[in-house]
């Protein structure tokens, strides 16, 4: 019964991410829209007066007179809208076949302008389906989010603030609530379970740079941890913790980086009971936006061979063959696989 189902979703629209991935669309202007369909709909008027006024002389009208241009516009809209009094009507083969030809492919667009608003609802499915085909041919390197909560949301202001493009990062929750943060922030929400390989796969997670995972439990995130891990050896994965006792099971788990939510509020919390304003250049650092930034950047060829503490600005730590070292302990002078770790000034 479940592979039944399973089978089920899967050849239906869910599988291509309808209903699962929301992409989000470039806000259109309504004004511009709708004086758009008006500029159409009278261009096609226009063309199909001209048609028919060149061939006057194949038509005829109740009044025996000649057609003027005015008696085209008259026809023409009247033919368009499907109205058809008849006083006007094409009486030779060639007049005929230009309405056949021209006239109606016309009066078929004229009527898709005038009806477009309901076309764009019955062939919304479509259009999603094609905006989340085009995003999943398009990204690559890209960040994904697990869990929108609080956690989930800092993280998504962290790399904004960092320069990260929101085409380039994808969020994945269960819940609606944050889902629709997620689109308000204009990023790529997909729904679902994030312990299941499927709903990491809708994300992209084999061709993804960074896993960020912010669940609200430990053993879950060890679960989102470990598939993550599979879809991606390569990625760089983040998980926060609650516990720091297990820490160490979602580094086996395969997370790069543990982040200990409780642990490191409560140091900041005894820190600020004895050096408050140590915590306020913390909280600094972590707003790249504001005053003071942490980044890390490599040695650039003017100082390969220089000794940390004699850079300019402030040297935190090197990083060298996946090892930090503090900026006193490091072996040797700079090299140029070295990496830098600096604070500086955001302005």
């Amino acid at each position: 019964m479940v592979r039944m189902l399973r089978s089920r979703w899967r050849e239906s629209g869910e599988y291509l991410g309808l209903g699962v991935v929301t992409v989000p669309e470039r806000a259109q202007n309504p004004l511009r829209a709708i004086g758009r369909r008006v500029t159409i709909a009278g261009v096609v008027i226009c063309v199909a007066a001209l048609v028919v006024y060149l061939d006057r002389d194949g038509y005829t009208d109740s009044t025996d007179a000649p057609l003027t241009l005015l008696d085209c516009f008259y026809y023409v809209t009247v033919s368009l809208s499907t109205t058809g009094y008849g006083d006007i009507a094409p009486i030779t083969a060639e007049a005929r076949a230009i309405n056949v030809f021209v006239i109606t492919p016309l009066r078929v667009l004229f009527l898709v302008v005038l009806i477009g608003t309901t076309l764009e609802v019955l062939t919304e499915r479509s259009r999603q389906a094609l905006r989340i085909q085009r995003w999943r041919q398009q990204l690559r390197d890209h960040h994904v989010i697990v869990g929108f909560g609080t956690k989930g949301r800092s993280a998504a202001r962290a790399l904004l603030d960092a320069g990260v493009d929101r085409s380039q990062i994808v969020v994945v929750d269960s819940e609606p609530v944050p889902l629709e943060a997620a689109e308000t922030l204009g990023v790529v929400a997909v729904r679902g379970d994030a312990t299941r390989r499927e709903v990491l796969a809708l994300a992209k997670v084999d061709d993804a740079r960074a896993v960020l995972i912010g669940a609200h439990h430990d053993a879950t995130a060890v679960l989102m941890t470990l598939t993550a891990r599979q879809l991606n050896p390569d990625a760089k994965i983040v998980t926060a913790a609650r516990d720091a006792d297990n820490a160490a099971l979602l580094r086996r788990s395969g997370a790069d980086s543990v982040v200990v939510s409780a642990a490191t509020a409560g140091r900041l919390m005894g820190i600020a009971t004895r050096t408050p304003h140590v915590v306020d250049v913390i909280e600094d650092l972590l707003s790249p936006a504001t005053g003071l930034s942490i980044t890390e950047r490599i040695v650039t060829p003017a100082e390969i061979g220089s000794e940390p503490q004699a850079l300019p600005g402030a040297v935190i730590g090197v990083v060298r063959d996946g090892t930090l070292y503090r900026t006193h302990e490091l072996p040797g002078a700079l090299r140029s696989t070295d990496k830098l770790i600096t604070a500086h000034s955001t302005r």
